[in-house]
């Protein structure tokens, strides 16, 4: 199968003839990061989707829409292609082969929703939650009415961010310089409605504590204050994503929130890990000894590529092993594989050093932890770069599914393109020369209150569990707060991540059931003084599988070469991934053109090729003559004779020509 000039779609498009430079179907981190960087040097670009929505697995999604997009994933089916071929094969030129991409997502599998809230008329008050449990079916039967905004897709634009933000807030900000500034973007978000939230759930005495009940009308109630990502990632201060976020000016159309706590679960209780100086030693967790042990040891990782010596002979073993061998106790190995390298028992020594150390290198440049976290969640991420390839140009098209090999609507206009750029769930499992990929188990809870209560609620915080069984993977766990804007005040939102042995459910309960009260009978409360008392309880709680093919490249399919195939997530904490394969295929595509370069601010963007506009009365001087000029010579020189109008015109210009560069600047630049 050789080069293809052009693909074809299936869509609802106008009567037009486009000829584009590229075709991206799917709206994922990688390819919006490729649409934006193409559009950004001055490609033409038309980005499809199949779905209603931005961001596909990377989306977000309010409560409403959410239980609507689970009750349409159960209703998706394959599109049989025998119908639609007699139409396609009147539309391929000579030469052209058609290939058939899949209609239905296979990515997601497994997928299982329990509520555990009440489903009783909202109470006044009660000490605690009373729970319901009832399965997946009728979650999505008995909401199916109530979910009015059920195709919300959750942007900077969109009602659900207005509806959550305060009248002084910005959506778009410039990108965050230093702790001070990355603090100030959570403080508007802080609403009335919160601080009244504090005063109805404070942590400090949780077990005591008289509640308003949230029951699941409640929930349903304030869907649209939740924005629950499909993926749960965070972004490392100096990571690739930052940095690319900084360079293409991309930042200003986000707001950011340090990341307040990382903590592990040991010895069955939650602990904050010593990851800074000050963390190391104000630590009780720890002996002096330990303290000194790891501040050496840390210190060392710092630069640790200086001291060859030190690991070399090490460098094929396992990192766990490595660390035994610098005679580190089990709670100090604990912590540095789990919760300051993350990585697994079988990762290798240089590689985990060198987690450890990019670890240490991200603390202190936005705060006391090396991570960030987008408000609204992580499918903002997308369509910021969404929103810069459109500004410079890009097409966008949601609800259009592309079934053949050229770009035809149901017009029959053609849209050709040379290079089609595609995300791995269009891909059917024939044009595959291997089907073997990972999974990620994943599970997205609201819960009541947050596993580590501190003096402050609106924290975000990372959880690293450790393997509760040898067979068992370490799971990840971010916490998130109403001040990052995902859920409603006096809920919580919690992600769990990990790789997959078997089904989510069955990866993941055993350690919901560990750190958070499951009712198992209807209406059933915790006994008082019981340890389940003081757990947070879980509301509602949905359990899926999603592919993992970031082991895949290019020789995995059958498919032309200037077809490009992006994978979607992979399993870990980070987003590097994702945009370094986007360089990849961009620099593939353009081999000379820059990636990302930074867009101009609004006040250096040059209208109609005809240079700098003129500021103030220079609208009417630039095209100036000999003739002009010597007029105004005459002029000037009868001004000399009339001191009044001296005093009046020239003032006036003045003015105008200092007002001129105000009215350019934007309203609001942080």
């Amino acid at each position: 199968m050789g080069d293809i000039n052009g693909w074809r779609v299936r869509s609802d498009l106008p009567s037009l003839s486009l000829s584009l430079s590229h075709t991206h179907t799917h709206n994922v981190l990688t390819e919006s990061v490729i649409a934006a960087a193409c559009s950004r040097v001055g490609q033409s670009v038309l980005h499809l989707d199949r779905r209603n929505y931005y961001a596909g697995n990377w989306a977000s999604f309010t409560f409403n829409g959410l239980l609507s997009w689970i009750e349409e994933y159960k209703n998706q089916q394959e599109v049989q292609i025998t119908e639609l071929e007699q139409v396609w094969r009147s539309l391929i030129d000579e030469g052209e082969d058609a290939v058939p991409l899949s209609t239905v997502d296979s990515s997601i599998s497994n997928l299982e929703v329990f509520c555990y809230a009440s489903e009783e008329e909202e109470e006044t008050k009660a000490p605690l939650t009373s729970f319901q449990p009832v399965n997946a079916e009728t979650v999505s039967e008995e909401t199916n009415g109530d979910s009015t905004e059920a195709q919300d897709t959750v942007t900077g634009d969109d009602a659900t961010a207005s509806d959550a933000k305060t009248p002084n807030e910005e959506h778009e900000v410039s990108e965050p310089k230093e702790e001070q500034h990355t603090s100030d973007i959570s403080e508007p978000s802080q609403s009335q409605e919160e601080k009244e939230s504090q005063l109805i759930s404070s942590p400090a005495d949780p077990p005591v504590e008289v509640e308003k009940k949230i029951t699941y009308q409640k929930l349903v109630k304030e869907g649209r204050r939740f924005n629950i990502d499909l993926v749960s990632k965070l972004m490392y201060s100096r990571g690739a994503l930052v940095d690319l976020l900084i360079k293409s000016n991309v930042s200003r159309y986000a707001e950011f929130k340090n990341i307040g706590h990382i903590l592990t679960y040991r010895n069955g209780k939650v602990e904050q890990v010593p990851c800074s100086r000050a963390d190391v030693f104000a630590s009780k967790q720890l002996t002096v000894i330990e303290k000194r042990m790891l501040m050496k040891f840390l210190t060392f990782c710092l630069d640790f590529e200086q001291h060859p010596e030190e690991y070399q002979d090490c460098t094929e073993k396992p990192f766990r092993e490595f660390l035994k061998n610098k005679k580190l106790t089990e709670n100090l190995q604990d912590f540095i594989l789990h919760s300051i390298a993350m990585v697994t028992q079988q990762t290798l020594t240089e590689e985990g050093l060198k987690a450890t150390q990019h670890f240490l290198r991200c603390l202190g440049r936005y705060g006391n932890t090396p991570f960030l976290f987008p408000l609204y969640g992580l499918g903002e991420i997308p369509q910021c770069f969404c929103r810069m390839c459109a500004v410079f140009g890009g097409i966008y098209c949601l609800r259009h599914s592309v079934q053949v090999k050229a770009v035809i609507d149901t017009r029959g206009q053609r849209i050709s393109c040379s290079h089609f750029v595609v995300e791995d769930s269009y891909i059917r499992d024939e044009q595959r020369q291997s089907t073997a990929y990972r999974q990620i188990s994943r599970a997205v809870l609201i819960t009541d209150r947050s596993v580590l209560p501190s003096e402050s609620d609106q924290l975000i915080s990372l959880v690293t569990i450790p393997p509760l069984e040898s067979s068992a993977p370490a799971v990840r766990m971010v916490e998130l707060c109403s001040s990052s804007m995902t859920c409603m005040p006096g809920t919580y939102l919690v992600h769990l991540t990990c790789s997959s042995s078997g089904r989510a459910q069955e990866d993941l309960a055993p350690v919901v059931s560990q750190l958070f009260h499951v009712s198992t009978i209807p209406g059933e409360e915790p006994s008082e003084g019981a340890e389940e008392r003081s757990k947070p309880a879980v509301l509602w709680v949905m359990y899926f599988n999603m592919r993992d093919t970031s082991a895949l490249d290019s020789s995995n399919y059958s498919l032309p070469s200037n077809v490009h195939v992006c994978t979607g997530p992979d399993g870990s904490l980070c987003s590097d991934y994702s945009i370094k394969l986007a360089e990849s295929v961009f620099h593939h595509i353009l081999p000379d053109e820059e990636f990302c370069p930074p867009a101009p601010n609004p006040e250096d963007i040059i209208y109609d090729g005809d240079g700098p506009q003129a500021e103030g009365p220079g609208f009417d001087e630039s095209t100036n003559t000999e003739e002009d000029k010597s007029q105004a010579e005459e002029e000037g020189a009868a001004h000399e004779k009339s001191p009044s109008t001296e005093s009046s015109e020239p003032a006036e210009m003045d003015s105008v020509t200092q007002q001129a560069p105000s009215d350019t600047t934007p309203p609001s630049e942080e």
